[in-house]
């Protein structure tokens, strides 16, 4: 059977899964906390099992059946389930739109290391910074119900799933020995090459995008004998499927040198 090597290209919208997959996450703990959110004009105060608003004002009521309207919104009481998803969130658009390749992923580790270790050591008056920090961050309230983590995540799981198994399926690279032939734009038309003096190669991969988010994929570049360059971004396995096409690509030439002999 004659060997086929399929690449696809994926959207950057691939890397988002940490987003959606979080947010179920965070939706389930919510649920699971059991308790609800209470929506109460400002200066209401708690007082032992009651929440009393202050005079002059009541709580709201159903504009329909004019009835209180109950706490039944689902919540969690932990905040930092909030300041998470938007660190999750911050840290993927980042990731998705500064690309950092080579040399950069590895001063930005370096970087990041380095301010974690002087903000340890580093003291203003009796605290160090990272007490500082921290302190600051406790004050930071984050809240999401659960319909608003449950929203969130399941129209960008639709829509990743949308994206990643059919529009990504139309931009691809096929390489059969001898031939390849490529679809760089959805609805675009192929186009092909001869493999014969073909060279493709893996670009430096960027830590964090290709890395952490996307489980060792990368971005190939095929330059045909004559003709430019073609990328594919953000294919899956990039270094595995780069060395069976290399593979591919050197029994061809095997075959080619033996045709002439």
């Amino acid at each position: 059977m004659q060997k086929r090597i399929v690449v696809y290209s994926h959207s950057m919208l691939f890397y988002w899964w940490p987003v959606w997959f979080a947010g179920f996450i965070m939706a389930l703990l919510s649920y699971m906390s059991d308790q609800r959110l209470a929506i109460v004009p400002a200066g209401t105060v708690a007082k032992r099992d009651a929440l009393v608003a202050p005079e002059g004002k009541t709580m709201p009521v159903d504009k329909a059946t004019q009835d209180l309207i109950q706490p039944h919104l689902r919540i969690a009481g932990d905040k930092n389930l909030g300041v998470l998803f938007c660190m999750i969130l911050l840290v993927v658009i980042f990731s998705t739109n500064v690309p950092l390749r080579g040399l950069w992923s590895v001063i930005a580790i370096l970087v990041i290391l380095f301010l974690a270790v002087l903000f340890a050591v580093a003291h203003i008056g009796d605290r160090t910074i990272w007490d500082i920090v921290i302190s600051y961050l406790t004050l930071l309230d984050i809240r999401m119900n659960m319909g608003g983590y449950l929203f969130v995540s399941l129209v960008l799981f639709v829509l990743w799933c949308i994206v990643f198994f059919f529009f990504d399926k139309q931009v691809c690279g096929v390489f059969t020995p001898g031939g390849f032939s490529v679809v760089q734009d959805i609805g675009a038309e192929v186009k092909a090459y001869a493999t014969l003096g073909m060279v493709v190669t893996k670009h430096r991969s960027d830590l964090f995008r290709h890395v952490i988010l996307g489980f060792g994929s990368g971005d190939l570049v095929i330059q045909p004998q004559n003709g430019k360059p073609i990328e594919l971004a953000n294919v899956l396995f990039a270094g595995r499927k780069d060395k069976e096409i290399n593979q591919l690509l050197k029994q061809q030439i095997v075959v080619a040198a033996g045709a002439q002999d």
